[in-house]
């Protein structure tokens, strides 16, 4: 029996929560969504880390790779500060827009907002993982069924070091959420015809990142806080007496079984927290980004492209019909002349028969036609066979027709004439 019940079922969620961010990333990037970019990136790095541990160290405390493991805590240092930090991006973003300043306007004010996110979201936490060898015991430890951790000395620099970085940045993103609310209030007119004008950013898309700002604020904040008020209360803190001793035989690595570590409910409670926190906060982006409009576009087309790889073209979608919408209706011709008479001696043509004008025409055998207008007529004959286009004459009255006229003048004036 396996001694995680959380397995195989973490490792599922920390994949996913490694994929799925990355999936909009291109079209964040291409509207110079820094800060949004930030989250994508560390929160899928850090799922990555914690799908890897939870699949190597699964029941077993062996130190298979000593290089994954400097890697494994140094992205777990970092990504505990990047997370809230890309938040605070985002949050500092919209205070701007809500108080109605230039997000980007020019593309040196795009350039100045990246290079500022860029300072908050890489170097910031570049140097958060520099300090913590100050105040780092050994090299790791590692835990059974949760894998690589760091291993930081529990003295008085570590809370300075460490410990409160996350809690005062979930605390600055708090105040421009804060400031945001505030400032939409005053200025929601202002603010509409603002993003009006901004093609990278719509008011569906702002709300939503206020949202999940203001959902990982609710998370991490006081989760950091929880592990600060443990780590004071589960075990004494060290005065720090000096490097030497701090680092005394640091090379050393803990290993910890299951069985000792989950004795401890205070333990559990935080370790599962902290994991579980780090795989969910890519989920809950990709359920407030996944689904929206730009991305099914986006998702249409990735698949169309796929098909059209395969060999397959998909016929094109017909145009969405409204309430207004009407089908066209085909073009009616209408006949503008006498029907055509035809005799055997002018099958070929479509003139009348010409006669000569003092010998009256030589009564032939009526030979029957479909002319284009579907109307049978017959020529030699005294009166006009009905047609559907001739219902309306009446059988008993005699027709216009039925006597041919003198044929008497000029006969093409008088062709003319009919």
């Amino acid at each position: 029996m396996h001694s995680d019940p959380t397995y195989p079922l973490f490792p599922i969620f920390a994949f996913f929560g490694f994929i799925l961010p990355l999936i909009p990333l291109q079209w964040h990037l291409a509207a110079w969504n820094s800060g949004t970019c930030y989250f994508m990136i560390w929160s899928s790095l850090a799922s990555l880390n914690q799908f890897i541990n939870s699949i190597v160290w699964a029941d077993n405390v062996t130190n298979w790779a000593p290089w994954w493991c400097e890697i494994s805590i140094r992205i777990q240092i970092g990504a505990s500060v990047a997370v809230p930090a890309s938040c605070m991006c985002i949050q500092r973003r919209l205070y701007q827009i809500a108080s109605v300043r230039a997000v980007s306007v020019t593309r040196a004010e795009k350039r100045r907002a990246i290079l500022v996110d860029s300072l908050i979201c890489i170097l910031f936490p570049l140097c958060f993982i520099a300090l913590q060898y100050v105040v780092q015991g050994h090299r790791f430890n590692i835990y059974e069924n949760i894998g690589c951790a760091p291993a930081i000395y529990n003295t008085l620099l570590t809370y300075f070091i460490n410990l409160m970085w996350p809690i005062a940045i979930g605390l600055t993103s708090a105040v421009y959420c804060v400031l945001t609310l505030r400032a939409f209030h005053r200025r929601r007119l202002e603010f509409s015809q603002f993003l009006s004008s901004n093609r990278s950013l719509t008011v569906s898309r702002y709300f939503r990142l206020m949202a999940l700002a203001t959902t990982e604020i609710c998370c991490t904040t006081p989760l950091a806080i929880v592990v600060l008020c443990l780590s004071a209360t589960s075990a004494p803190i060290e005065p720090w007496r000096s490097w030497s001793d701090t680092h005394y035989q640091y090379s050393r690595i803990v290993q910890v079984p299951a069985l000792i570590w989950r004795s401890n409910s205070m333990l559990v409670a935080s370790y599962e927290t902290t994991r579980w926190v780090t795989v969910l906060c890519p989920l809950v982006f990709f359920a407030f980004f996944g689904f929206a409009d730009e991305a099914r576009k986006h998702y249409r087309a990735l698949f169309n492209a796929a098909l059209k790889r395969l060999g397959y073209q998909r016929p094109p979608q017909p145009p969405a019909k409204d309430a207004s919408y009407q089908k066209p209706k085909p073009p009616q011709t209408f006949a503008l002349s006498l029907p055509k008479y035809s005799t055997s001696e002018s099958a070929t043509t479509d003139s009348m028969p010409l006669h000569d004008v003092k010998t009256p025409p030589t009564p032939t055998t009526p030979t029957t036609t479909m002319t284009a207008d579907d109307t049978i007529s017959t020529c030699g004959s005294s009166t006009l066979h009905q047609s559907p286009r001739f219902s309306h004459f009446n059988k008993e009255e005699k027709n216009e027709f039925d006597e041919e006229p003198e044929l008497t003048g000029d006969l093409e004036s008088q062709y003319h004439a009919v």
